[in-house]
This record gives structure tokens, sequence and C-alpha cells, in this order.
């Protein structure tokens, strides 16, 4: 998948959108009505397609922030311990975990 998307063991869908993204990394500005209505006819909702975009301009957002801000990579370690937290538990922990936590529970 990092090294070619377009050869993925991934949906077409997934690729439409992927190639859409591609082109919102390199040529945002030429964006059109037709790169949209192409993410859509591949199966794509507008909020789906909405917070492809979102992500894929925060993460270009934060990459230039710690680049210019001298911020220094994560230790090799670090991102395999992450890696692991994300693969069994995810972005957000489980509501149930959430909710004990607000009300002062563990």
């Amino acid at each position: 998948m990092l090294k070619d998307y377009h050869t993925a063991p991934i949906s077409e869908a997934e690729k439409a959108l992927f190639n859409f993204l591609d082109k919102v990394n390199r040529e945002s500005n030429t964006i059109s009505g037709a790169d949209i209505a192409e993410v859509k006819a591949a199966g794509w909702p507008d909020e789906a397609i909405y917070d492809a975009i979102s992500v894929c301009a925060l993460f270009n957002f934060y990459n230039r922030w710690i680049d210019a801000t001298g911020v220094q990579d994560m230790p090799a370690l670090g991102d395999q311990m992450s890696g692991r937290r994300l693969a069994t538990e995810g972005y957000a922990p489980p509501a149930e975990k959430s909710a004990a936590a607000s009300e002062g529970g563990s």
C-alpha cells in the first residue's frame, strides 16, 4: 500500500479516493467539479470526501509546522509502540472506557 496504492490489495473505490488525494496533495488549486464527481462515482459520499480532504490538509499543515519549528521526529521505538497501541486500541478508547474515565472511574 505504501509503495503503490494502484497495485495494493484495496478496493477500486479506495484507489479512486487515494488518486483524488494525490491530486489534492500535488495540485489542489486545480481540483474541479469533475474530480469530485469522479470520487462520488466511485461511491464516496460528500461527507467522506470532505473528511478525506480535511485529514489530508491537516497532515500537510502539521508536517510543515513540525519542519519549520524544528520539532524532532519520534524515535523508531516510539513509532513502534504507537503502532502497537493503535492496532490494539485504535485512535480513541472504547466508549465504555471513556465514560468510566469521565465519571471518575478506571
